[in-house]
């Protein structure tokens, strides 16, 4: 998962990226990168850090211009060394840096083709260069054959020609030297990208609200399968590309985005507090006795409130997060036992007490056991677990970091099992449908990694290919 914003303003840039990059930080901790332009040059700076690490005040007055994309990123596809942070750049034709959002099912199919029919050489192990190389190649050769005179057509036909050939997620960003701003999203739409406009100043962001940070009072998604193209002159078009089924993450909203986003005309508040009243129905059916209903912060606090509301039960902050320590979920494998620095609990609200904890799913339950033992040695009579998603059980091959059938814990292992494996005196999981009623119940969202229903064709030779290239 990642996070991605491009501007075209009438002033410099940088400092809007560097902002909306702070809004986007939950996104991606891992690696952050700024490109700019200006008079036929591209300035770039990225690399492993944070935002506020990473980027000194020197680098910022160095990256001039007024266009410009950016990026945080955990790595989905690659080790996340530095060589792998976007934006990435390449020359030809025009010069063209481009960032996304999202991972490449058949990247390393993708990789040899351009090799050995386009004699583009792949470098690194990000599938975002494979996407540009992709545009880049396609981009010339529409150029040459083409007999329009109309960029714009030509800049849409080369998009056109990079959804016929790229399988998975993309929501991509890029500015094209002296030409403009284009951004484009998957025919599923299934990682998000809004675009906004004030004026003539125009921006693309993954989630609203880095635009609400830069001050954009209008605003709309990018439509699944569309191009938005914004020419030197400021000149804006878009054209639906490729048409197919929506099908958004719903994780998205029960996890990664902020809980002030609006995505794909859904608030994401909105939909975690419905998450809350649909998991009361399922806590009420085991009739355990509750005295107090306590999330782990930070993104199952609206889902907590919600349900101790449905429930008539106190809602409190049982534990203390520290505040400088990232999202456990997007850390680097050996970063998880981390864990156990991050959260401090209040003894008072937990000693003596049948305690409910909220959270927002389940993957391989390390986390989550070890929660449970920190609340029990507080003091609490009992303890129960409430997942606010259903059982995690298939890989994610859109840009969640589970690639692998071995990162859940819940793949063979009924739901007493694994409440017996995480240490709980009862576990109570939301339903698919509880899920789906929760975000939009009149629209269809990818499910996969909770039923294995898949937007897009993965082969099982891919299949394989993508969890030896994460186990590598």
């Amino acid at each position: 998962m990642c996070g991605v914003i491009g501007i075209y303003g009438d002033k410099e840039v940088t400092p809007a990226l560097w902002l909306g990059l702070i809004g986007l930080q939950h996104r991606g901790q891992d690696t952050a990168g700024i490109v700019t332009y200006e008079d036929g040059r591209f300035y770039l700076k990225k690399g492993k850090g944070t935002v506020q690490n990473f980027f000194t005040s020197k680098d910022l007055k160095r990256l001039i211009g007024d266009v410009g994309i950016a990026q945080v990123r955990y790595p989905t596809i690659g080790g996340g060394d530095p060589e792998d942070a976007q934006p990435f750049y390449t020359n030809s034709p025009f010069g063209i840096a481009m960032a996304h959002n999202g991972n490449v099912v058949n990247y390393q199919e993708l990789k040899k083709w351009l090799l050995h029919e386009r004699r583009r050489h792949i470098n690194t192990s990000n599938d975002v260069e494979v996407i540009l190389n992709l545009f880049a190649s396609e981009l010339g050769r529409v150029r040459q054959s083409s007999l329009l005179q109309d960029k714009v057509n030509t800049i849409f036909e080369a998009v056109e020609k990079v959804m016929e050939k790229v399988n998975g997620s993309y929501s991509c960003v890029c500015f094209i030297a002296g030409e403009g701003l284009l951004a484009f999203r998957d025919p599923h739409g299934i990682k998000p990208l809004k675009f906004g406009w004030e004026g003539k100043n125009f921006c693309f962001a993954s989630e609203s609200v880095a635009l609400d940070t830069l001050g954009y009072s209008e605003m709309r998604d990018v439509k699944p399968g569309e191009a938005i193209f914004i020419d030197i002159n400021k000149k804006v078009s878009s054209k639906i590309i490729k048409k197919a089924a929506p099908r958004h993450c719903i994780f998205e909203y029960i996890y990664f985005a902020r809980p002030d986003s609006i995505m794909d005309d859904v608030w994401v508040y909105e939909s975690r507090f419905k998450l809350g009243e649909e998991l009361a129905k399922k806590v009420k059916a085991r009739r355990i006795k509750i005295d107090v209903v306590i999330p782990i912060p930070d993104t199952a606090r609206t889902t907590a409130l919600s349900l101790a509301q449905a429930l008539g039960v106190p809602y409190r902050e049982g534990l203390i997060k520290n505040r400088y320590i990232g999202r456990t979920f997007i850390m680097p494998r050996e970063g998880r036992k981390i864990v156990q620095h991050k959260l401090n609990p209040v003894r008072c609200e937990i000693e003596g007490k049948r305690v409910l904890l909220v959270d927002d799913s389940i993957v391989r339950g390390s986390t989550s056991r070890a929660i449970l033992s920190l609340v029990r040695k507080a003091g609490a009579k009992a303890v129960y677990f409430a997942s606010s998603s259903a059982p995690l059980k298939y890989p994610c091959f859109y840009g969640i970091d589970m690639q692998t059938r071995q990162d859940f814990v819940a793949i063979d292992k009924s739901v007493s099992e694994i409440q017996k494996e995480i240490g709980a005196d009862a576990l109570i999981y939301q339903s698919i449908e509880g899920m789906l009623r929760s975000v939009n119940p009149d629209k269809s969202y990818c499910t996969a990694c909770f039923n294995g229903d898949y937007p897009t064709r993965i082969s099982p030779e891919e299949i394989k290919q993508i969890e030896e290239d994460r186990m590598s």
